[in-house]
């Protein structure tokens, strides 16, 4: 349990986000309605975080000298994805507190020790086996079997780093498509649904825990959330309650983003997990009356949390790609809230923006479903 509590960064303070995407921005702009100038730190020219940020530092991860001035000009520092190395975070610290911490990061972009973390909590996940080799492939399919799943160990992302492997599937060939040095294999979840959970974290150690959701993707890619997912109350609370055990044994001040498996026998298996706002909780933007990015600014300042009672149903649609070409359209539906990222170009795959449409609590949702 955290000790010896800081005092909450006020108001007027800056706050340094590492990486440009969407969630740096959307937190960016939750950050500017609370009273915080927000830095950003990113190697991508003109992202779409930049353009609601007061100052962008535009410089490689392992920049010394630009990780230095970020870090001095500063207040707080928090990262919108795991994706950036770890050494870089552990050097913004001595600048800064960083929030989460190194460690949360070290944990979370790494499946290796994502599982073996959960493990040593009594949290189940799917059978995994690591491989470093066609060799180690070839034994751990023994183990595991087919179907499966081949994924890298670090930077895999809406379905990236990840090759199905079936039983006639050449084990040499699968690894030359990981193109790693170090994999884990899967074992195939026979699953009824995908939830998730989100949880925040004050770093006097109080927690507060989002609605699960349900997910459903499409070629690898999250496609819809549906707030509330519907399980029970039982199921519900067991999800809550893995999301906020792995937050404490970390010691994570921030946000929390747990997927899970529900089995078909009711069991829960968490998949992956990520220290930072999810896109699975985009829906909080309008079915709450505190979004997950403004909850984030909240914890990571030490401001008190903000209420997570949801007072719609949502079902969030991910636009991807040529999706955002639709935009007049979406904007004439009245109960469609359109979200945009920025991005200068649409490319197959990429995530653009989002909408949300409500529905009052306990109805029926209709539409992308």
């Amino acid at each position: 349990m955290t000790t010896n509590i800081p005092a909450p960064i006020a108001p007027g303070s800056t706050l340094g986000i590492v990486g440009g995407g969407q969630l740096g921005r959307m937190t960016a702009v939750a950050a500017a309605e609370l009273g915080y100038a927000v830095h950003i730190f990113t190697p991508e020219e003109n992202s779409p975080a930049s353009k609601v940020a007061a100052r962008t530092y535009v410089a490689d991860y392992d920049d010394d000298d630009a990780i230095k001035a970020f870090g001095e000009s500063v207040d707080v520092i928090t990262f919108e994805f795991e994706n950036i190395p770890a050494e870089t975070v552990k050097k913004l610290s001595a600048s800064a507190p960083v929030r989460p911490c190194y460690n949360c990061l070290a944990i979370g972009q790494d499946r290796v020790k994502e599982k073996t973390f959960a493990a040593d909590l009594g949290i189940e996940t799917a059978p995994w086996e690591i491989v470093k080799s066609a060799d180690d492939l070839r034994e751990a399919l023994k183990i595991i079997g087919t179907p499966s799943i081949l994924k890298t160990t670090t930077l895999g992302y809406d379905g990236k780093g990840q090759v199905r492997l079936r039983a006639d599937t050449d084990p040499s060939e699968a690894w030359d498509a990981l193109g790693g040095n170090v994999g884990i294999l899967e074992g195939f979840v026979d699953f009824t649904m995908e939830i998730s959970v989100i949880t925040a974290r004050r770093p006097s150690g109080a927690m507060a825990t989002f609605d699960v959701v349900e997910n459903r993707h499409k070629n690898g890619i999250l496609d819809v959330t549906i707030a509330p997912a519907d399980i029970s109350s039982a199921l519900a609370e067991d999800a809550c309650a893995i999301g906020q055990k792995l937050a404490e044994a970390m010691d994570m001040v921030g946000l929390l983003a747990v997927e899970l498996f529900v089995t078909k026998d009711g069991h829960l298996l968490m998949n992956e997990m990520a220290p930072r706002p999810h896109n699975s909780g985009h829906w909080t933007q309008d079915g709450c009356s505190t979004s997950q990015y403004e909850q984030f600014v909240r914890a990571v300042t030490g401001l008190p949390l903000g209420t997570t009672q949801r007072h719609s149903d949502v079902v969030m649609k991910n636009l991807i790609g040529d999706d955002i070409n639709d935009w007049a359209n979406i904007v004439k539906n009245p109960d469609d809230k359109l979200h945009l990222y920025g991005k200068s170009e649409a490319r197959a795959g990429r995530k653009m923006g989002h909408i949300n449409r409500l529905y009052a609590k306990g109805s029926q949702p209709k539409g992308w479903l």
